[in-house]
Parts: C-alpha cells; structure tokens; sequence
C-alpha cells in the first residue's frame, strides 16, 4: 500500500477499519525517516526499537490508532534518551513520561523519535544545539527555525501521516512552523501540562502540537490538554474537542490588526500577510486596526525574565545530583565550573550569566521586578484589544527562513529581535497558531493568529477556515 500523502484522518480511519497493516506502515515510516535524518538531521534519537513495542500493544479502537508522533527532546520520554539539545543531558534516559506524552500514548499515537531543538530551547534557528543543525527540508542551506527547529523541518519533510509535540518559551512553535510552512499551534499558558518537560523558563513554557493542517494539530491539542495535579501550573479547565471548531465559516469574526506588528518587517511578508488578511475579509470577517503599544519592551522584558528563569534552572547541572559528572577533585566551585564549561555550549553560558546578573542582589530590582512589571502591561495591552476583537492576525516572524550564512554574521541582539512578534503574546500566556499563508523566494511564510486566554476556538475557527479556502 502506498502511505504517501495520505492525511491523518484518513489513516486513523483507516487503520480503525483494520485496513492499514501497522507493522508495515511503520516500517515504512522509518525508513523514510532515516532517509530524511542523513540529509536533513531533524532527530536527536529515532526510537524504532521502542516504537515496536508499542505497536505490539497497540489498542486499534483508540482515538490516533497508530499514528507516529515526534517528541521534542525536552519533553520526557519513558526508556528514550531526552537531552534538551545540551551534552550535560547526554544519555539521560527519563524513567516517566511527560503528562503530553503519556496521554499521547494512551490515545494510541506511537513515539518514533526526539526531535533536535536549540539547547534548553536558548535560539530562533536550532543553530545551538549540540547533536547538530537541523537544515529546512525546502532549502538545506536554511534554517529550519527553532528551537523547535526538528520537530517543524520533518513534520514537513515526511509525506506519511504524522503530528509533532513541540514546545514554545517564546516563540518555538510559532517560528519553525512559518519557516518550514506548517501549522504549529501554541495553547493558553497552563492548557497542557508541564510535567515532564526539561524547563527553560517555568512561567513561559507551553507545550503544542505542529501539524501538516489546521484539523490535525487541533486534534493533537484535544488530547494532550486539561487538568494535571503534578503540574502546579495548570489550570482547572477540562480537555475539548476543539476540532469542532473546524469546518466553520468566519462570518461576523472581528480580527484585529496591531500596526506595531508590521514595523521593520520583510515587504515580501507584510504584502504576503496583509493580502492573507484580505482573503479573511472575504470569508466575512471585519478587521480593525489595534495598538499594542508596549510592544517594543517585548524583547527586553521577555529575555530578562526569561534568562532569570533559565539561570536557576539550570543551576542544578553541576555535576552532582543531575547530568554529566566528572571526577570529584578539588575545590567545589572549579569542580561545578568545570563540568559546566564543558558541557553547556556557547549560547547557554551567555543566557546563564545574564539571567544570573540581573537576579543578583542590587539588581534584581533594577531589571528583574521591573520586567516583571513590564510583563503585566503587556497582558493589559492583550486584554484591551480583545475586549474589541477576537482575534488578533499578523506575520509571525519578520522574515523568511533565512540562509546559515547570514545567521552567522548576526550579533546575539539582532538574533534575538527575531522574536519581536512572537514574545510578547508568549509573555501574555495567550494562545497562537501559525498557518502557511503564502511564499517569497519560495520559503513559507506564516500568518500569526492570536487569541484571549482560553479561545483556542477562535484561532482554529480563523487558521481552518482560511486553510480551506
């Protein structure tokens, strides 16, 4: 049987019916998937011994039925290798399962592999990992976005059903789903559960599918969200089903559209956008132009808070209790500094030390409190727009996919400005999906929806509906 380009929904139908033979399906899929790892390096570990296994177990009635399911590797996987792009986790082999993957798994999605991911998730084009760059399946010699670079580039590159779990501080989902040109969907702050993720910075990290289309990256959401007692983080809201939302017309939608978000961007992007825009008008939404004015403090509150977090959480990998050890000799301190300097790469040295000044005592108020005061204005500015609209759309990242060669002449700052459209509604905690939208120099470029806290409806109801159009 040929599997390619067959959807998810057919194949869950399909293999329901028991007219899809899983064993050679997978087969299948992995061998495409080696395939694609030798040209594209888009996984840290391909779990086939373990996918087996799986499949001996697997429960035809349930709701994905087979379905192959990637898994960044800062998600927890039970008896696979989960490093968070860093040597200092090399080996780690978690002993549990993330809350996400485990109710992927109960669902009847098989785990095939870790995808590569910037280290802890610290860059914009999975360029700081330490198992290799991951390169855009459309134009090797391009990024693939990140840090959820691998988890984007392969969701594109394999033409067999497929859906990946990601993971976004800042913009992680958003990014590698515009410049790869799928659909990458970043729930509500607190929608999915934490637990089980190698943190980066615990009060911004979120969990979320990226998927070929709308539908199939809605169903993901449905499973792998609600409730979780181990994560102190999530909120009392029951899962959905948000495919539900899918099939719907816009009509009556109001979509905002924030002027901040079209500065300094690539004219390419914003004519491919705004024409985007259009089309949703056509379908029958009414768009009205909104300000969010603190959005030029977006990038520094965002990288301060940010940086802080990732400082303290990282201050546990120090050779002891958790990840790579040495021989213990000398004074604790060389000892610690030793085993850091060794094994964390560049970019999270860098994020180490400037999260750990800007906590220091004399400073944490100087930077740290005041970012944080900075981050309520930044909710409020959400608040006000979407007391007038429901939706928010505009591009989600500045550029196109850009060449690793011209990565490599940006200093960290003008790196980091890359986020400048996506930190904030990260910051805010609110939901996004990013959805293919048009090309230039035939790279994908994506169109941002964004939503008021808990209205991944309207998102999915917007994103599905201009897909299908």
């Amino acid at each position: 049987m040929d599997y390619s380009n067959l959807s998810v929904s057919d194949f869950i139908k399909e293999s329901k019916k028991g007219n899809i033979d899983i064993d050679d399906f997978h087969s299948v899929f992995f061998k495409k998937a080696e395939e694609i790892q030798k040209r594209y390096n888009h996984f840290i570990t391909i779990s086939k011994k373990e996918a087996k296994d799986s499949i001996t177990k697997l429960d035809r009635k349930s709701t994905l039925a087979g379905l192959p399911i990637s898994v960044k590797d800062n998600i927890c996987t039970r008896g696979i290798q989960s490093t968070a792009g860093s040597k200092i986790l090399e080996n780690y082999i978690p002993p549990f399962d993330a809350t996400s993957v485990s109710h992927g798994k109960e669902a009847g999605g098989i785990i095939v592999g870790k995808t590569v991911q910037d280290e802890f998730g610290f860059g914009t084009f999975s360029t700081n990992s330490a198992f290799g760059i991951p390169k855009n399946p459309i134009d090797p010699e391009r990024s693939c976005g990140g840090s959820s670079g691998g988890a984007g580039g392969f969701t594109r590159a394999i033409d067999m059903p497929h859906i990946a779990l990601g993971e976004s501080t800042g913009g992680s989902i958003s990014c590698p789903a515009s410049f790869c040109g799928v659909v990458g969907l970043t729930p509500t702050y607190g929608r999915v559960s934490r637990y089980g993720l190698i943190d980066y910075a615990n009060s911004l990290d979120k969990i979320g599918p990226m998927a070929k289309t709308v539908k199939d990256s809605a169903l993901m959401l449905s499973i792998i969200s609600g409730n979780d007692p181990l994560d102190q983080t999530s909120i009392q809201q029951k899962a959905e089903d948000f495919t539900r939302y899918c099939g719907k017309d816009i009509k009556g939608m109001k979509i905002g559209i924030p002027k901040e978000y079209f500065k300094g961007i690539d004219k390419d992007v914003e004519k491919t956008v705004r024409s985007a825009i259009s089309k949703l008008e056509e379908l029958g939404a009414k768009t009205v132009d909104i300000s969010l004015p603190t959005t030029d403090y977006a990038i520094p509150s965002y990288y301060i808070i940010a940086t802080v977090e990732a400082s303290t959480n990282l201050a546990k990998y120090c050779g002891m209790r958790y990840g790579a050890q040495d021989e213990i000799k000398g004074y604790f301190n060389e000892y610690f500094s030793g085993i850091r300097g060794k094994y964390l790469g560049e970019e999270a040295k860098r994020r180490i030390i400037l999260g750990t000044y800007a906590r220091m005592a004399g400073y944490r108020d100087q930077y740290y409190l005041k970012a944080l005061k900075v981050r309520t204005l930044i909710i409020e500015d959400f608040r006000k727009a979407f007391r007038k609209v429901d939706v928010l759309a505009a591009p989600t990242m500045p550029i196109i996919a850009p060449k690793f060669t011209d990565i490599e002449k940006l200093t960290p700052v003008e790196n980091y400005a890359m986020d400048n459209l996506t930190v904030g509604p990260n910051l805010a905690g609110i939901p996004m999906i990013s959805v293919p939208c048009g090309t230039s120099q035939n790279m994908p470029i994506g169109l941002h929806l964004l939503g008021d806290h808990l209205k991944e409806g309207n998102i999915i109801q917007t994103a599905d509906a201009f897909e299908r159009m």
